[in-house]
């Protein structure tokens, strides 16, 4: 497969696999970058992938499974100002609650990352980059239904976390 064949083949889906990535990741960059490791990837293997039937599911399986190794890895950006946005209170805090706003916070972040990796990764599409439910059955390849299960979990789990920390210290 020549270059010019290689990018009508696989560029047109480069908007998709970048909303993908980023909404895995969490950031543009990090999203950009994995999709050009995405496209070294296929370039390396352009002679194989000719007897590919569905160029897009296999682009968003490559692209879905180099996120997961990313997010698994070490240098993986947590989604720290995304959690702390979305679970923020009020900005004219006194002092006082502000210190307990960012306690609150950095539990809720080590409960989110005590989560099974599945509901880890739902709750993240869904609240912090605020997919839809196709977007997030697209991305995962789980169902509705599967989706639903893990979000209501994850959010009964960490209410109930949070709870029991909230009352050792009553």
């Amino acid at each position: 497969m020549d270059a010019e064949c290689f990018k009508q083949r696989f560029l047109p889906f480069h908007a998709k696999l970048f909303h993908v990535a980023r909404a895995l990741v969490g950031n543009e960059a990090d999203a950009e970058d994995l999709l050009q490791e995405a496209y070294y990837k296929l370039w390396k293997q352009r002679d194989e992938l000719a007897d590919i039937r569905n160029a897009e599911a296999f682009c968003v399986t490559l692209v879905k499974n180099l996120c997961l190794d990313f997010l698994r890895s070490p240098r993986a950006n947590r989604h720290e100002e995304a959690i702390e946005e979305a679970f923020s209170l009020s900005t004219n805090d006194i002092p006082d609650n502000e210190l307990e706003r960012k306690e609150r916070m950095k539990q809720v972040k080590r409960l989110i990352e005590h989560l099974p990796e599945n509901q880890r990764q739902v709750l993240r599409l869904r609240s912090l980059d605020d997919c839809s439910m196709e977007e997030i059955e697209h991305i995962t390849g789980l169902n509705a239904g599967n989706i639903r299960v893990l979000l209501s979990r994850a959010r009964k789990t960490l209410r109930e976390q949070l709870q029991n920390i909230e009352r050792r210290f009553l």
